[in-house]
């Protein structure tokens, strides 16, 4: 069972929480296979656990980065099985990101507060840098993940600049003359958390 009492350690990628994807011309849904879990580490060197859950009520694959009731690193992976394989290594690295840059380990911010948006921002473009750094068609993969963010936000209501804005991000990311790693020793050194 999932404990979420501790509300402030939850992180719930908000993007990608109610994230679709363009199903087949029938509009049948689609099933996909689950791709197996990306490395991933806490800041403090603690390796994360990945739990895939079937959610019925999820449209689609939603990632959720906590601690578990033992008190362990947890990325819980929701209905991976309804999206393709772009988006299920996205919302996987997105996620381990909330854990590398200790975003579950400090007080969450308000939800939409800029704080909040920042934090989001941030994972998403060490996301990106992994994508780009660690995947032989990396640059392919993340077209694919940003098409299925883009048609995902619009087909649930998110306004054109909301999307646009999430999608400039990661291209900029993209472009970044520096790695995942670097990127993250950047943020914990801002947030004082460098060992």
């Amino acid at each position: 069972m999932i404990n979420f009492n501790h509300s402030h350690k939850v992180l719930v990628f908000l993007f990608l929480i109610s994230l679709g994807y363009p199903c087949l011309a029938d509009n049948n849904p689609s099933s996909f296979d689950i791709v197996a879990s990306p490395a991933c580490k806490t800041f403090k060197g603690e390796s994360v656990i990945f739990k895939n859950i079937d959610d019925s009520t999820a449209p689609s694959a939603a990632g959720m980065a906590n601690r578990n009731e033992d008190g362990l690193p947890v990325i819980y992976r929701f209905s991976y099985h309804k999206s393709p394989e772009a988006l299920q290594r996205f919302v996987d690295l997105h996620e381990c990101a909330h854990h590398q840059t200790g975003d579950i380990d400090l007080p969450h911010p308000p939800r939409n507060s800029p704080a909040h948006m920042m934090n989001e921002s941030i994972s998403d473009c060490i996301a990106t840098l992994r994508i780009r750094d660690e995947y032989e068609e990396g640059k392919s993969l993340l077209t694919l993940a940003i098409a299925g963010l883009n048609t995902a936000m619009s087909e649930i209501g998110f306004p054109a600049s909301t999307i646009e804005s999430r999608i400039s991000n990661i291209s900029n990311c993209f472009e970044k003359d520096v790695s995942a790693e670097e990127f993250i020793d950047g943020v914990l050194e801002h947030r004082e958390l460098k060992k």
